[in-house]
């Protein structure tokens, strides 16, 4: 094998695990979040809907939690073993922020989560509850730190070079890049809706099985309340991470865009850009002027095609711009669920339309897949830089056979069909199932006058009740 061979494999494999990664994140930042929520509810309403709602989704979050921590392990030996060039010389920026992960987001996570699991009738509702906004906001701080890492390496500040390594020099800077706070947000939301389209996905199911329970319908209306309004502005904020990459990274745009030759841009909907004809084969193209205005805010806007940058400075086209467009697509079709179930909730028909919840059971993976979508263009557009305009991809892996990195890639491949199958397949019974009325056993109301109970919950023996 040649010399490329090797970074061909060694990306492939880091895309393979981290596509496995990220859905699991992207659905227990969601997740943790909504448990937060019901179990709030909960404690301010009594209802048991919420109550029932909460153990039953806590099992989800625990499986979806434990494969997400698996998986990330991984990726960080990679590091090591493929990328150690790329570790050596930003290893004095990026480590720092990755360890700043494990300090304020995992440790936090792994403090509470054991309370939050498992404390249900061992601790007071309140201390219970607090563990749960514990783990919820270890989740997001999680969020924060990757995507301030990432988004270092995408538009990075704040640094300086000594003897070839990245040595930061404005910790805020190399924090809060011009493309953190946009990307941190879509990420988030994104996180939101994907967890708001598996619930919603998951009470459909039981809809269409007639066997819509009272926490069936709660699940999805609340779904529906979310997807309503974040679905929208996913839209809005993809659209000012787009504006932040046209300045820092227009090569990117121009890519996920399909535009070749700079000036006022059309805005291609559906074509195929060939990379060795230096041209877009379009299908489907809104008039001149339409993508400077989507871009740039002007119609009259002058922006960059690829033919601006040499070929050895341009991302491969394919890639990005189909990624792009199947990112866009989901959350449109989002926006239409959304809309939809939410027209359908305002005029008394939610629960007995069959057709959306067919629509909503199709829809409930949109989510993962726009995530997975999103990514990819943004890394794939992002090359041939691993830290955009300074360190390339070719400089930064590690100089090891084709051969032993295909043989990894080989046993990921079938250690992760084996291990994350069986989750999945899991995970999907517990959905399938879907909550019961009698999901859990109630955890024992508080003695009148007894401030011990907070803390030390029910006495060995004590008889229980449902919460009213």
């Amino acid at each position: 094998m040649t010399g490329l061979d090797h970074i061909l494999l060694a990306r492939l494999q880091f895309a393979f695990t981290i596509a496995f990664h990220i859905i699991f994140p992207a659905f227990t930042i969601g997740l943790g979040s909504y448990l937060a929520v019901l179990e709030g509810a909960w404690l301010a309403t009594r209802r048991e809907v919420f109550r029932n709602l909460y153990l039953f989704w806590i099992k989800v979050f625990a499986l979806a939690f434990g494969m997400g921590v698996v998986s990330g392990v991984v990726m960080s030996y990679e590091f090591g073993t493929n990328w150690s060039v790329f570790a050596d010389r930003t290893g004095s920026v990026l480590g720092p922020l990755l360890g700043y992960e494990v300090l304020t987001a995992f440790f936090l996570e792994a403090s509470f989560l054991g309370i939050m699991l498992f404390g249900w009738r061992k601790v007071g509702p309140r201390l219970h509850f607090i563990a749960t906004l514990c783990v919820a906001f270890g989740t997001l701080f999680s969020a924060f730190w990757i995507l301030s890492a990432n988004s270092w390496m995408q538009t990075p500040q704040g640094y300086a070079i000594e003897n070839g390594r990245f040595v930061a020099v404005d910790w805020l800077k190399v924090i809060f890049t011009p493309s953190f706070p946009s990307r941190f947000a879509h990420m988030v939301t994104a996180a939101y809706l994907t967890t708001a389209m598996v619930v919603l996905g998951a009470s459909a199911f039981q809809a269409l099985r007639r066997r819509d329970s009272s926490e069936a319908r709660m699940m999805r209306r609340m779904a529906i309340g979310l997807v309503a309004i974040l679905a929208p502005a996913q839209l809005l904020l993809g659209h000012e991470s787009g504006k932040v990459a046209e300045i820092h990274q227009p090569a990117k745009v121009a890519a996920m865009e399909g535009w070749w030759s700079s000036g006022v841009q059309p805005s291609i909907l559906l074509g195929w850009p060939d990379d060795r004809t230096e041209t877009t084969h379009v299908l489907v193209q809104a008039p001149k002027g339409w993508g400077s205005w989507i871009v740039a805010g002007r119609s009259d806007a002058a922006l960059q095609g690829l033919k601006a940058w040499p070929r050895s400075e341009r991302p491969p086209s394919l890639v990005p711009f189909w990624s792009f467009r199947v990112m866009v697509g989901l959350g449109l079709l989002m926006i239409g669920i959304g809309w939809w179930g939410a027209w359908l909730w305002r005029s008394g028909r939610l629960d007995r339309c069959r057709p959306f919840q067919a629509i909503a059971l199709v829809g409930g993976p949109a989510g993962f897949l726009a995530v997975l979508a999103g990514w990819t263009a943004t890394e794939v557009g992002r090359q041939p830089y691993v830290v955009y305009g300074l360190l390339r991809t070719d400089q930064a892996a590690s100089p090891v056979a084709a051969a032993s990195v295909g043989a990894s890639l080989l046993l990921f491949m079938i250690v992760y069909a084996i291990v994350f199958t069986a989750g999945a397949i899991y995970i999907g019974r517990l959905l399938v199932q879907g909550p019961s009325p009698q999901e859990g056993p109630a955890r024992t109301p508080e003695p009148p006058g007894n401030p011990l109970a907070l803390a030390s919950g029910p006495a060995p023996g004590a008889h229980t009740k449902p919460a009213e």
